[in-house]
């Protein structure tokens, strides 16, 4: 049994126990994340912007909107548009991604996108919840081959992704609780846009 349905199980009919029981798991997760690896992260970002190398963000799902969401905070939320940081999410051309799928299917979506836009030392940021998904993967192992300095944003156990990036941060939670590993995801990234809207001003 997964942890949310432990939580309804304990808290049957009862939804102000259930949204406090939640809240208190994800207060868990987020005490649980390796400070460090977010500390390597933003120190990734910010070596970026100071190069002046591109950031790709990828994700599927609810992860694809993280990634948008991410690449926004990060390349307009700063606000540093004189030395901005060129974030840039390859999940929100619908054109381009519908015309890969439909002409070398899914897997190929990002990995295509990277070979017409990626240039050596580029951020490729990948964010999935299970680690396993194809198009993420092979996204990955052309990046890291092509010294790509790589992330992976991951919950469960990390999956394949974990052993393919050279940063990894995780939300480690049984498998299938996208929804607590999703939101642990959007909160470190307004964590680390607002340390970095900050730390661009000094």
């Amino acid at each position: 049994m997964n942890t949310l349905d432990k939580i309804f199980k304990d808290t049957p009919n009862n939804p102000q126990e259930f949204t406090h029981q939640y809240t208190k798991y994800l207060s868990e997760l987020l005490r649980g994340l390796d400070s460090s690896s977010v500390a390597k992260f933003i120190e990734i970002l910010l070596s970026a912007r100071e190069d002046g190398r591109r950031i790709f963000f990828i994700g599927n799902g609810g992860s694809a909107a993280t990634a948008s969401h991410f690449a926004n905070d990060i390349a307009i939320g700063t606000r540093c548009l004189d030395k901005p940081f060129n974030a840039i999410s390859l999940t929100d051309n619908m054109a381009v991604i519908t015309a890969i799928a439909n002409d070398d299917g899914y897997d190929e979506i990002f990995v295509q996108q990277l070979k017409t836009q990626y240039k050596s030392g580029d951020v490729v940021v990948a964010i999935t919840a299970s680690g396993n998904s194809k198009n993420i993967i092979k996204a990955l192992e052309y990046a890291k081959i092509n010294d790509a300095v790589t992330v992976a944003i991951l919950g469960f156990d990390g999956g394949v992704c974990r052993s393919l990036a050279d940063t990894v941060i995780i939300a480690e939670t049984p498998n299938g609780e996208y929804g607590p590993v999703e939101d642990i995801h959007m909160v470190l990234d307004h964590l680390i846009g607002a340390y970095l809207t900050r730390v661009v001003r000094q």
